[in-house]
């Protein structure tokens, strides 16, 4: 059972999301301030953390916590919404989620998170002719050692492949990760991404060996 130490002073949220992830079988350890964080985190596998808290504000707790565990990974939780609070969130953070959020979500990030921690991180994945470098944010033509240059959207969209790698994916849950808004039914914004994707990294993108399209269901990506 992963623990999840979870930091939240609004109490009607905090008693939600704490049902909701021992229902998915976690286990909670929830304060309502960070004063006793540090000394708790050593037995957590992953940190919930909000950044409006009584006392020290999430940026600074978060810090010091990842100091003193940097093995343990953070998700910040926040309604704050501006550019400059992520970008401070994820100086340290592993991710950032903002309110008010849906709790699959939280639960699919965590999940990812947890399975990004718990393996080592591989310096290249081959997959096909590609070679791609996590760390790097880079992909790579095996063939000729050219990089192949991808937006930064494409980028998203492939990396959520891999940390989802052999799982079919659907449309609502490539959107919702990589926009961070619901997906409306019958958008086409995933398809045409999925399509220029293909057109950069498939050897055929009429025939894709890369990018599986598992019909009325979604995405794979398999290694």
């Amino acid at each position: 059972m992963k623990q999840v130490l979870y930091i939240e002073d609004d109490k009607e949220i905090g008693a939600w999301v704490k049902e909701d992830l021992e229902r998915r079988g976690y286990s909670v350890d929830w304060l309502i301030t960070g004063d006793t964080a540090v000394d708790r985190v050593g037995s957590a596998d992953i940190v919930v953390l909000d950044v409006m808290l009584p006392g020290l504000d999430g940026f600074t707790i978060g810090q010091r916590l990842k100091k003193e565990a940097p093995q343990v990974p953070i998700l910040m939780l926040s309604a704050r919404t501006a550019v400059d609070d992520k970008l401070q969130g994820l100086r340290f953070a592993d991710d950032y989620l903002t309110k008010p959020f849906h709790p699959d979500e939280l639960a699919a990030r965590l999940d990812v998170l947890l399975r990004r921690y718990g393996q080592p991180i591989e310096l290249e994945l081959a997959i096909g002719h590609l070679v791609i470098k996590p760390q790097l944010q880079a992909v790579y033509d095996g063939r000729t050692g050219d990089e192949i240059p991808l937006t930064p959207k494409q980028l998203q969209i492939l990396f959520y492949f891999l940390d989802n790698l052999n799982r079919i994916v659907t449309k609502e849950q490539i959107y919702e990760a990589v926009w961070g808004d619901p997906y409306i039914d019958g958008d086409k914004t995933i398809m045409v991404h999925i399509r220029y994707l293909r057109e950069k990294i498939e050897l055929d993108p009429s025939n894709p060996l890369i990018i599986e399209t598992i019909r009325g269901i979604g995405y794979r990506v398999k290694r």
